[in-house]
């Protein structure tokens, strides 16, 4: 469904299913240079379990018009805009990557329109590494490359996946790819300037899930549980093996976690 923020078209994807007032929602958050496709089998399961499904595509990302956004900040602005505009309240929250970063200044600044929250590969900070915002400033598919390859473990590499006849890796890189100029590397100079995440996360007063995958390359696993021992109210589900992209490694294992806390 489309619809509008701050006067630019919006796209949130509704997991093909309907939206009730009687029902609860959840809300999901996409990382850097992706879109809400990242979601697709956890938003049809939640609508098929009679949630209300918001995925939303952040500016410049997907089907959203507009600009990508500087800073995480300004995207925790941006959603609790685009939350208002969909009169979405009292909903669960779930980030991922970018999305975490994002959940956390949200829950920060606007615990009272969440009921819970759920952080899959997640740190703070979340340092970029110097050649991979190198080569997404230059617009290089090097960037696609590096980060599609540390996404994934070395056993989703070599194959596997539990949907037969999808290739994870490929399924990675063209998500990259299909991003618009700029705006891998705005999302990543967006993470690598977040620098006050730890002191967010002593004030979230939401439930929350970690989710971690033990052979994640991107947002390490002792980042990730740094982040779960400072947050006062939080449970992990460890994952192994499993990298970043948990909702392709490991789909069933992050939906039962999700479902536990949403």
């Amino acid at each position: 469904m489309y619809f509008e923020v701050n006067s630019l078209k919006t796209y949130c994807s509704n997991g093909s299913g309907k939206l009730d007032p009687t029902q609860k929602s959840v809300v999901f958050i996409h990382g850097a240079g992706f879109d809400h496709t990242t979601f697709v089998l956890a938003s049809r399961y939640f609508a098929r379990q009679n949630y209300n499904v918001y995925a939303i595509d952040l500016p410049a990302h997907g089907n959203s018009s507009g600009d990508p956004l500087e800073s995480i900040e300004m995207m925790s602005d941006w959603l609790y805009t685009a939350l208002n505009q969909l009169g979405v309240e009292n909903t669960a929250l779930v980030g991922h990557s970018m999305g975490s970063l994002i959940s956390l200044q949200f829950a920060s600044d606007h615990s009272k329109m969440l009921r819970s929250m759920a952080l899959v590969g997640t740190s703070i900070p979340m340092p970029v590494s110097d050649p991979l915002l190198n080569a997404a400033k230059e617009n290089s598919h090097d960037a696609f490359d590096m980060a599609n390859t540390w996404s994934h473990s070395k056993a989703a590499q070599l194959g596997g996946n539990e949907n037969p006849g999808i290739s994870m890796m490929m399924s990675g890189q063209r998500l990259y790819e299909r991003s618009r100029t700029n705006v891998l590397y705005a999302d990543l100079n967006a993470c690598n300037n977040f620098t006050n995440s730890k002191e967010l996360a002593r004030n979230v007063a939401t439930e929350t899930l970690i989710i971690v995958g033990d052979q994640d390359q991107m947002t390490t696993p002792v980042k990730a549980l740094e982040v779960a021992s400072i947050i006062p109210d939080c449970r992990t589900l460890r994952l192994n093996p499993c990298g970043h992209a948990m909702f392709a490694e490991q789909p069933n294992a992050v939906l039962d976690g999700l479902i536990s806390i949403v």
